[in-house]
């Protein structure tokens, strides 16, 4: 994809936002206790490797990517600090890993025996991470047989180093921890199973560490805290109080390139969803579905110059129109989705809009859109 740098449209990233948040969550640490940056999705839309680079700028001890390619990219920058990929790897791709120092995700036995084929030679020593299903129905170790089979295959193996065990918590948002509390007894179990001695068990994610501050964990899995935006963000319910102000990093702008005035009774947009019921003054954006901006934002309020207008008719792959109180300049700056928490266009207002959460949101911006850093 080639970023439209010759058109006024871009995603703005305060980078100094995001060292906050990491340095407040780094205050939070228990003794012993490391800090890994989730930066998967291309660090959820912010840019993965200017996040990374401003993580290690403040002492974060690894990264957490989804694939084995995100890793590789930030290797590819110089990024030497430890990388985790959390998803499954084919194992094909194994020595790959292996030459690149990045640790993968044990899911399953099967996966362990079949990489054991690919890891020929005496130096071929990968660094991986147990996963357990603790409820999640996702990836990981889920029987104890298994698990204890894994254990005895491991034990007199040469080419792995059990760097680490993990769980993922699937509601660890919520204010009922009835289902959290039911995982971490079940990661309790597998953690007394154990045979081997892996350098690292860990089970916190952001809402872990921000709202069960009880959970062992060797290592905090730093993810959305990282940009600024509280974990337990969800249409449906009141957001959770966090243990320390988060700073939103992550802005959307763009610019009119058009207005005019269209008179009564016009439809605008595909499918004439909206027809004017008096002459109108009309703001062309040129951005659309195509960026991530999704169709679903129709009526929602964006800022253009000082005024809030609402989007009007149906968002197009590449441009939307919103109606202005007033005649406007071409070039008038307009924020889609403001890093403000309290603004009505913040990514918080925005995700609720559509009946979503703010992670959907920012991963969805397209990398047509520029990322663009500052520090402020």
């Amino acid at each position: 994809m080639v970023p439209g740098i010759h058109r006024p449209a871009a995603v703005y990233v305060n980078l100094a936002a995001i060292k906050h948040n990491l340095k407040e969550e780094q205050k939070q640490l228990k003794p012993g206790q490391k800090l890994f940056a989730v930066i998967k999705a291309n660090a959820y839309g912010h840019g993965a490797v200017k996040v990374a680079q401003a993580a290690i700028e403040v002492g974060v001890d690894g990264f957490c990517v989804a694939i084995l390619d995100e890793a590789l990219e930030l290797r590819q920058a110089g990024i030497k600090a430890p990388i985790l990929v959390l998803g499954v790897t084919p194992t094909q791709y194994v020595s790959l890993a292996v030459s690149h120092d990045i640790s993968l995700t044990v899911p399953d036995l099967a996966w362990l025996k079949e990489a054991n084929k690919e890891l020929t030679g005496e130096d071929n020593e990968l660094k991986i991470h147990l996963a357990v299903d603790s409820g999640m129905g996702r990836i990981g170790f889920s029987e104890d047989q298994d698990f204890l089979a894994a254990n005895d295959f491991l034990l007199d193996n040469h080419h792995f180093n059990v760097e680490g065990m993990y769980t993922h918590f699937a509601s660890a948002d919520s204010s009922d921890d009835s289902y959290f509390t039911k995982q971490v007894e079940c990661f309790n179990h597998f953690k007394g199973l154990l045979k081997l001695k892996p350098k690292w068990i860990h089970a916190d994610n952001t809402a872990a560490s921000q709202f069960h501050q009880q959970v062992e964990s060797d290592i905090v899995r730093f993810g959305i805290g990282t940009y600024g935006l509280n974990p337990s963000s969800n249409p449906a319910s009141q957001d959770l109080p966090v243990r320390f102000k988060l700073e939103p990093a992550l802005s959307f702008e763009s610019e009119l390139v058009q207005v005019h005035t269209v008179h009564k009774n016009q439809g605008i947009s595909y499918g004439s969803t909206y027809v004017t019921d008096s002459d109108q003054i009309i703001g062309t954006v040129p951005v659309g579905y195509a960026d991530g901006f999704i169709r679903k934002f129709q009526g929602f309020t964006v800022k253009v110059g000082d005024e809030y207008c609402p989007i009007i008719g149906r968002i197009c792959m590449d441009q939307l129109m919103v109606r202005l109180p007033h005649e406007m300049p071409v070039g008038t700056k307009v924020i889609l989705i403001s890093n403000n928490p309290q603004a009505p266009n913040d990514i918080k207002a925005a995700a609720d809009y559509v009946d979503t959460i703010h992670y959907e949101v920012a991963c969805l911006l397209d990398d047509r859109l520029p990322r663009i850093y500052y520090e402020k």
